[in-house]
Order: C-alpha cells, then sequence, then structure tokens
C-alpha cells in the first residue's frame, strides 16, 4: 500500500510539473523580452535586430526591447545572455562569430555549446573580397598569381583578430596557398577608411556593405565567398570558381540560454519563421543583401556545429589564438 501512495504521489508531482510547463508556454511572453545584440548600433546586424523586434513585438503583444552588448568578438553579449535566467525573456541575436570566438579565445567564461539552445536561424549573408582600385588584380586568379609571385607583399584588413574578416582571410591562404598579411583594426570603419587610402589592398566584409563602394568604383570585386554566385550581385565570380572549396559566408541567428522550456524554444520559433516567410520582410533583408532563411532548432543546431568543426581546424593550422 505504501509503495502505491508512493508511486501515485510521484506520478502527481509529474503530471502537476507538466501542466505547469504547459502552462507557463501558453502564457509566454507575459512581460517585456530581451534581444540581446552583441554589436554596436547600426549596421546590418542592427537593422536585422530592429525589424524582428518589431514584429515580435507585434505579434506577442509585448515590448521586446533590443539591446547592443557589443565587444570581444561578440563574447561579451554572450556572456550575458549565457549568464541570464533560462525563460525565454532574454534572446540572442548573433552571427557566425559565436563559431569562430569559441575557436579563437582560449579562456571563455562560458562554453558556446552548452550554454545555448538553438531556436532558428534567420538569414546567410555572402560576403565580398574587395580590392583598392590601385592593386593589379581583377580577379581571383590574377590576385593568386601575383601572391605567389610576391609572397608577402600583399596584406588585407580586418575588424579585428578573431573576426569572421580575419579568419576568411586565413582560409583564403589556406586553401589558395599563398601568403598574403593580415592587417588587424578595431573595427570595421578604420579598416574601410585605410583600404580606401590605399593603405592596405584587401578586406572581406558582407555584400550589403560592399556592394555600394564597388558600383560606386571607389572598390573592385575580386569574388563572393559562397560556392555559387549571389542574385543580389550575380556579375561577381565566386571564389569557389577559382578556388576549390572555398564556401563560407556570415549567419545570422537566434539563440536562448540553455535549459530554456522547449515549448518556449518552439513557440519563439515558430513566431521567427512566420515572420521571416512575410513577403515585406523577406524584401527588406534582401534589400541589405541578406538571405532569408528561418529553420527549425535542429538544423540549426547541426550548422552550428559545422561551423565550429570549420573554424577549430583553421585556427589551430593558422595559429591564430587571442588571450
Amino acid at each position: 500500500m505504501l509503495k502505491i501512495k508512493r508511486l501515485m504521489s510521484w506520478l502527481t508531482a509529474a503530471a502537476a510539473i507538466g501542466i505547469a510547463g504547459v502552462t507557463f508556454a501558453q502564457e509566454y511572453p507575459n512581460k517585456s523580452v530581451k534581444l540581446v545584440l552583441p554589436f554596436p548600433p547600426g549596421g546590418v546586424a542592427d537593422n536585422m535586430a530592429r525589424i524582428y523586434s518589431q514584429e515580435l513585438s507585434k505579434a506577442w503583444q509585448q515590448p521586446v526591447v533590443v539591446e547592443n552588448r557589443p565587444g570581444a568578438g561578440t563574447t561579451i553579449g554572450a556572456e550575458f545572455v549565457a549568464k541570464s535566467p533560462a525563460d525565454g525573456y532574454t534572446i540572442y541575436l548573433t552571427n557566425v562569430g559565436h563559431s569562430s570566438s569559441a575557436a579563437v579565445y582560449r579562456k571563455l567564461p562560458y562554453n558556446a555549446e552548452k550554454d545555448f539552445s538553438p531556436v532558428s536561424l534567420l538569414a546567410d549573408v555572402p560576403s565580398i573580397l574587395a580590392a583598392t582600385p590601385s592593386l593589379p588584380a581583377n580577379n581571383m586568379k590574377e590576385l593568386i598569381a601575383l601572391a605567389k609571385l610576391k609572397p608577402g607583399t600583399i596584406n588585407y584588413a580586418s575588424a579585428g583578430v578573431g573576426t569572421g574578416s580575419h579568419l576568411m582571410g586565413e582560409y583564403l591562404k589556406v586553401l589558395a596557398g599563398i601568403d598574403i598579411v593580415h592587417v588587424p583594426y578595431k573595427g570595421t570603419a578604420p579598416a574601410f577608411a585605410d583600404l580606401n587610402s590605399g593603405r592596405v589592398d584587401l578586406i572581406f566584409e558582407p555584400i550589403g556593405t560592399m556592394l555600394p563602394h564597388i558600383r560606386s568604383g571607389k572598390l573592385k570585386a575580386l569574388g563572393i565567398t559562397t560556392a555559387k554566385r549571389s542574385p543580389v550581385a550575380p556579375e561577381i565570380p565566386a571564389i569557389g570558381e577559382s578556388i576549390r572549396g572555398f564556401d563560407t559566408s556570415t549567419w545570422y541567428g537566434i539563440l536562448v540560454p540553455a535549459g530554456t522550456p522547449p515549448d518556449v524554444i518552439k513557440k519563439i520559433n515558430s513566431e521567427l519563421v512566420r515572420i521571416t516567410k512575410v513577403p515585406e520582410i523577406k524584401e527588406r533583408l534582401l534589400a541589405q543583401g541578406l538571405q532569408p532563411v528561418a529553420n527549425t532548432p535542429e538544423q540549426f543546431a547541426a550548422i552550428l556545429k559545422e561551423d565550429s568543426q570549420r573554424w577549430t581546424k583553421l585556427v589551430k593550422d593558422a595559429n591564430i589564438t587571442v588571450e
């Protein structure tokens, strides 16, 4: 009889927990939500965050407030999110820097894999390898030939050690077998300033950022970083046309703290997928060079795993470290 009572008590408790979880998911959100962004105001990521925060606010009838926490290659924002309550009221819009930072930084105050749960990829954006007009190379084949003829004389700018623009440069060096010199800056703006003045030769930056400079003639495009040409700028060859296997891009997606209830993750995911499919939203994203994607948490998890493996190997091969 005692065993039966204990069993009944356990079943009652389990049922109560299950009901509470369902109720929580049904009520979510019943207060304002933070959308944390590890980048400063302005730029593609910030514009994207504003678009989704506005749409989520309308859908949920609760404020979704963008909170910019930039710095240290996305790690400041990531640490804040990792240490936030896992209740769905802190969501994180980040990019490929989440995976690359975990590979580059020796010590992080969080675990990039274990402390987060994927919700959805939102968009994918290729980068363009652009050159100053004075560089005597007009395409990838000419660049590779020039770099092999004069090793160590061509340089490329980045927004800092371990950033996407840095890793893409190292990726190019490894796959093309060339020696070009990395010149790190404290952000994209000073890197662009020196590129436009001819102090540096090359830079990798997202297509939406680069196209106005290229179409105005201030810079020239040598290639786009994905395996195939972009419909946004089909006139620019894919780097993969000249360098077999070269295929990388910058993704943007939503994560939440690990331990967030699955039903809440499902609810956030379904809303993000719905918003991404709205024709007006798709047009706004495409106008910034972003390719809308929106997928399942499982699909996004697979992308994160593949990215982590790619950048970890590259960082090891190129001997990149940041204390």
